[in-house]
């Protein structure tokens, strides 16, 4: 994982991300999930370019299931969008999909 990139856990979930200055992307994953390491390299590319103005965050699921259990993952990969300490529901992004559609959702979370 890139430094771009921030693990939270449980523990860690609320200052880490329902307490940033920034929006933040949480992708929430598990080791064994194919298509979570798919996405993986996706999220690392877009922290990158997206640095300044959001911040991006994994959870492993299998590990933090407190947070799974809060946010109702039922399917990973999932892609989560919070602003202002709340989840930007209508952006939530369940699968794998292409890097573009991340890239709209951010851009849709840091305007304005």
């Amino acid at each position: 994982m890139s430094e771009a990139v921030v693990e939270v856990t449980d523990g860690t979930f609320e200052s880490e991300v329902l307490k940033s200055e920034l929006p933040v992307a949480v992708d929430m994953w598990a080791p064994w999930c194919g298509p979570c390491r798919m996405v993986s390299p996706t999220m690392e590319e877009l922290a990158g370019e997206n640095s300044g103005k959001l911040k991006t965050c994994k959870i492993n699921v299998d590990d933090n299931q407190e947070v799974a259990a809060r946010y109702g993952i039922s399917a990973i990969p999932s892609i989560l969008f919070f602003k202002d300490g709340a989840e930007v529901q209508n952006l939530r992004m369940i699968g794998a999909r292409p890097k573009s559609e991340y890239q709209k959702a951010i851009d849709k979370l840091t305007e304005g």
